[in-house]
């Protein structure tokens, strides 16, 4: 028994419509982990930056009062983000795991210096600005010597700046690329529909009867596909979570949310856009050239 042509019809409108909601689903989950990429990657420079600090070598003769006082001053600082301080037996037993050895054996006392690890806030992080912290707390009378390591920072600075700068050229192109995409998905929609388009206007239909369901539609794709994405972007959070420890502090949760909404928004307006055009393309043109 032969199937029906309705069947057949509806069957292959179906089958577009889901082909159309992978793809756009897809670009999104894209474009949502580019989003992703550039949020942390601010996040991630200032970790980065936050975990660099420099050491504060205690004179040998300075009193215990004088260096908690000395660690609460740096605590107060707008620049520390935090401080650790480091007794001389510390810094020995640290120092004996690095080598492997006991060099307190070999030379029979502790040359070490009590320390104060002092870790910035991201924004003062820069050669410049350590600069001048470090010549202010070298003023302290209790201060031996200040120790970080330049070349590090500038390295870290250097690699960011150009980490930054592929990210939101990449992230430019990828956009340019999801709009082109999603534009031909969604006229690749509407052009299996050419023939119901063209039989409504014969029957008397107005272009706004024709356009308000599919419009509708498009916009429950868009947010179909925002909403996969999304929930694909999630999934992607939670296993780097799951599989990296501190993953979690680098995330800005507020941040997280509006990449979400904003997917489900920007697929919503991608498609609103493209169905519009699509559609008002088929409702200009010639009977004659539906067949092309």
């Amino acid at each position: 028994m032969p199937i029906p042509e309705k069947n057949i019809t509806r069957r292959r409108l179906k089958s577009s419509y889901v082909t159309s909601l992978i793809s756009i689903t897809l670009v999104l989950f894209l474009l949502g982990l580019v989003g992703l990429l550039i949020l942390d990657a601010r996040k991630l420079s200032d970790y980065l930056k936050e975990s660099f600090g420099f050491s504060v070598m205690i004179k040998a003769n300075a009193k215990d009062v004088e260096i908690r006082l000395f660690q609460k001053t740096l605590d107060a600082q707008v620049y520390v983000k935090s401080t650790r301080f480091v007794p001389k037996d510390i810094a020995a037993s640290e120092l004996q795991k690095e080598l492997g050895e006991d060099f307190l054996q070999v030379l029979g006392y502790n040359p070490l210096l009590s320390s104060i690890d002092v870790y910035l806030k991201a924004d003062y992080a820069q050669p410049d600005t350590i600069k001048k912290i470090i010549s202010e707390i070298k003023k302290s009378p209790i201060v031996k010597e200040v120790y970080y390591q330049k070349s590090l920072l500038h390295a870290i600075n250097q690699n960011v700046s150009k980490i930054s700068l592929i990210l939101l050229t990449f992230s430019f192109l990828l956009l340019l690329i999801a709009v082109t995409l999603i534009n031909n998905t969604v006229r690749l929609m509407v052009y299996s529909k050419r023939f119901i388009i063209n039989t409504m206007q014969l029957v008397g239909a107005s272009s706004g009867f024709i356009r308000r369901p599919m419009l509708l539609r498009g916009i429950i794709q868009g947010m179909l596909g925002g909403f996969l994405a999304a929930g694909m972007v999630t999934g992607i959070i939670y296993l780097l979570q799951k599989e990296f420890k501190d993953f979690y502090l680098i995330q800005n949760y507020e941040n997280i949310v509006i990449l979400m909404t904003g997917m489900i928004v920007l697929g919503i307006l991608l498609t609103l856009i493209s169905t519009f055009f699509a559609i008002n393309k088929y409702l200009s043109v010639d009977e004659d050239k539906l067949y092309y």
